[in-house]
């Protein structure tokens, strides 16, 4: 079906055609690609790298081909097993380890998986190094390890533990607060690691947890991408068991949405949102997040006398511009927090921590806790890419025909307008255009959105 090679890693849908797909002898080769580009950048005579899954069905499969084919170029392997992209991440410098590979599509449905790879400090690749790797894929000068200098792999599962430790002692987040409020949650795991992960981290801050869809077997029970439409279920048994809120993650645990009392969901934009209210209330300073995400969080930065500025998609680009701007915290608004006190990387355990702190303090119910922040609404739609399509010439005459509006072009292209915006941008994890859109309401996003879908289509017809 596809096979996708950007700064999000190695993406593609199991099965089918070698070049084409995400197929064993691609993930051998992107694998021992990573390998070969670890040992040219550290010059050690041992290297190490941790290897963790989500529990999506192609995963074991897709983990052995991965650490095996290190083992093959003598480097050592830390095998974590069932875990979250987080939980990886921390645990690549707390093992002294040259780097980290996670076996996740993230948000995609089950036919995909996808290679993330991280450097050193547990941190995802930029452009530069991505493309090194894609390089050396290419090229013939791979060259793995005789027969005495086979590396190892080794076992150990404390790590979803040690995350949740390393949680619970951030300052910030006031446990005996939260163990007071003797909250009730509803945790929706889509049958993937947060169904693992965010139900101990809950019982360990004292919280009540009704748990669906929380067995790791991959069977994803509805669409992976925690969006309202696929949350039935979820908002059902908050109302069925009177839960204080809802909890939903996506198969690796990087993104995080909360269903208040009356099972509406709060919004996955304002996750980032509710956060920042939390950190920069303690510890003021600034923040930042891509631009496809909501202005509320420039409003909460600036009431907390903060500077806020958005970056380019992608989580490493987000990460570069917040030690730049050395912020307090910042994120994708697709629920992804990063908060630098923790790691940078978006944690959705870090994400459940603060919210709970930030409730636990504010006293008031979830639904109450959204009315008290800035009302944006968007909207998110796409097209699909057929072969053919000018991405590229699209954009450039989208940007000449609103040249006098205030134009961002670093990822695709943003116009904000008065009272809304539209962010237009070839995705990197799917074959799609994106068109973001936030306005005042939600027929004027949407509208917006529809706009520019007629304008693209038309454009491409020409």
């Amino acid at each position: 079906m596809t096979l996708i090679k950007s700064i999000s890693g190695i993406r593609g849908t199991i099965g089918g055609a070698v070049g084409e797909n995400l197929t064993p002898i691609d993930a051998v080769k992107f694998a021992s690609a990573y390998g070969v580009w670890l040992k040219q950048q550290r010059h050690k005579e041992q290297y190490k790298v941790v290897v963790g899954r989500d529990a999506r069905l192609s995963g074991k499969m897709i983990q052995n081909l991965v650490m095996n084919t290190l083992v093959g170029l003598g480097i050592d392997v830390v095998d974590v097993g069932l875990s979250t992209t987080p939980t990886v991440e921390i645990a690549v410098p707390m093992e002294h380890a040259d780097g980290g590979i996670i076996l996740t599509a993230s948000h995609n449905p089950k036919q995909w998986n996808a290679l993330k790879l991280l450097n050193k400090d547990g941190e995802f690749l930029d452009a530069d190094e991505g493309a090194k790797i894609l390089e050396i894929a290419e090229s013939d000068t791979m060259s793995f390890a005789d027969v005495d200098n086979l590396g190892n792999i080794t076992k150990n599962k404390a790590y979803i533990d040690l995350h949740i430790i390393e949680v619970l002692d951030l300052d910030l987040v006031n446990v005996k607060a939260i163990e007071e409020e003797r909250f009730r949650v509803v945790v929706d795991g889509v049958n993937s690691t947060g169904g693992i992960a965010i139900p101990l981290l809950l019982e360990r801050l004292g919280v009540d947890v009704i748990k669906i869809h929380c067995n790791p077997n991959g069977e994803f029970p509805h669409n992976p991408e925690p969006l309202k439409e696929h949350l039935t279920d979820l908002s059902e048994a908050v109302k069925e068991h009177k839960a204080d809120f809802g909890i939903v993650v996506d198969p690796d645990v990087d993104r995080l949405a909360f269903m208040d009392e009356n099972g509406d969901m709060f919004g996955e934009e304002y996750t980032l949102v509710a956060c920042a209210d939390y950190v920069l209330s303690r510890t003021p300073g600034n923040t930042v997040s891509n631009m496809s995400s909501t202005r509320a969080l420039k409003d909460i930065t600036e009431k907390h006398g903060g500077i806020y500025e958005a970056s380019a998609v992608g989580e490493v680009n987000v990460v570069k511009l917040m030690k730049k701007n050395k912020v307090v915290i910042g994120g994708e608004g697709n629920g992804g927090i990063i908060y630098p006190a923790s790691h940078y990387g978006r944690d959705a355990l870090v994400g459940v921590a603060l919210f709970l702190s930030l409730l636990a303090d504010k006293k008031m119910k979830v639904s109450e806790l959204r009315k008290s922040y800035p009302n944006y609404f968007m909207g998110k739609k796409k097209i699909e890419l057929t072969p053919g399509l000018d991405v590229d010439g699209i954009l450039n005459t989208i940007e000449e025909r609103y040249a006098k509006e205030n134009l961002t072009t670093i990822d695709g292209v943003k116009i904000d307008f008065a009272e809304s915006w539209v962010h237009l941008r070839k995705s990197n994890t799917e074959p799609i255009i994106r068109i973001y859109t936030e306005a005042k309401s939600q027929v004027e996003a949407d509208a917006l959105g529809d706009k520019f879908i007629d304008e693209i289509l038309d454009i491409s017809r020409r």
